[in-house]
């Protein structure tokens, strides 16, 4: 591809220009970790993706993972009516991929970055069923750089995209306001584990602590988010969400960007082992032998300036 081409590929529109965050919001951004945006999805766009994960979720895909990863998230009907995560769907699903990967969204993660590149680390589709005592539906509070330790990047961040009108009464995402500026006390290796993989209980000790010695309020901050809006979080943002306490399911792609100075780098566990990331089984490998988080199969260049 020439540079010409790879130029034309991430030109925003006037309409679109405007959707950008302004420099008091990307201020904003830095001090509280979270921003919620304008409409960046027309109504026509979000109901193409629910049409395109519905199609994902009877069986479509365009083409399959050559491996499966350690701790793959990958629903299957045969799991029942719980909450549901499939990783990798920008990778697995052309039609979802053209309708998720839109620049506009990379370029507003630029902006809160303050980066020039916005890379794809992950996708993964979301769907809360309505069920209010679903255990599953409740996300104890956590935050996504504990389990991207196999990362250089502290300025990672993460799109959540709701494919309708999402607030409380769905089970919303919620911020802890503030809480990427923290000082971490008592990280253990079992935090690199996906939140799914540990006790709720111990996840509210965890936060409860941090806060304290921070000396910080926990003030938590539901994001009430209109069709085609989302909301972006810093890496370091404590989030979590509520059951879905409404009669229709909360469906959804969490969308994790990295910037384009991340890349892999060796973090010792405990154990003598190191932190890994399922791209590690996936991506090429650079000339070191480590894995490439630029490889653009799994890792699509979404913006650059």
């Amino acid at each position: 591809m020439t540079t010409e081409s790879v130029q034309k590929q991430f030109v925003l529109t006037d309409d679109e220009a405007a959707l950008l965050p302004t420099d008091a919001q990307v201020q904003e951004y830095q001090e509280r970790g979270w921003f919620l945006t304008g409409k960046l999805f027309s109504d026509d766009e979000v109901d193409a993706l629910v049409e395109v994960t519905d199609r994902y979720y009877d069986g479509e895909r365009s083409r399959e993972l050559p491996v499966r990863p350690p701790k793959l998230a990958a629903w299957k009907p045969s799991d029942g009516p719980v909450q549901r995560h499939n990783d990798y769907v920008h990778y697995e699903s052309d039609a979802i991929a053209k309708i998720l990967c839109k620049p506009l969204i990379g370029a507003v993660a630029a902006r809160l970055a303050r980066t020039d590149e916005i890379r794809v680390f992950q996708s993964t589709l979301i769907y809360k069923p309505p069920i209010a005592g679903e255990p599953s539906n409740v996300v104890p509070w956590h935050f996504d750089r504990h389990y991207w330790a196999s990362c250089t990047s502290e300025s990672m961040l993460t799109a959540f995209i709701p494919f309708h009108d999402c607030g409380p009464e769905m089970g919303t995402i919620t911020m802890v306001d503030g809480s990427h500026r923290w000082t971490e006390i008592g990280r253990e290796d079992s935090m690199v584990r996906h939140f799914a993989e540990r006790d709720k209980a111990d996840l509210e000790r965890v936060l409860a602590e941090n806060a304290a010695h921070n000396g910080a309020e926990i003030r938590k901050i539901p994001m009430d988010i209109p069709k085609g809006h989302m909301s972006f979080h810093h890496c370091r943002t404590y989030h979590g969400s509520g059951p879905n306490l409404s009669a229709r399911p909360r469906r959804a792609i969490s969308f994790h960007l990295q910037d384009g100075a991340n890349e892999n780098q060796r973090f010792a566990l405990g154990d003598g082992t190191y932190a890994a990331y399922n791209h590690d089984v996936l991506v090429r490998r650079l000339a070191d032998g480590r894995p490439d988080y630029a490889d653009p199969d799994y890792c699509p260049v979404l913006w650059r300036n």
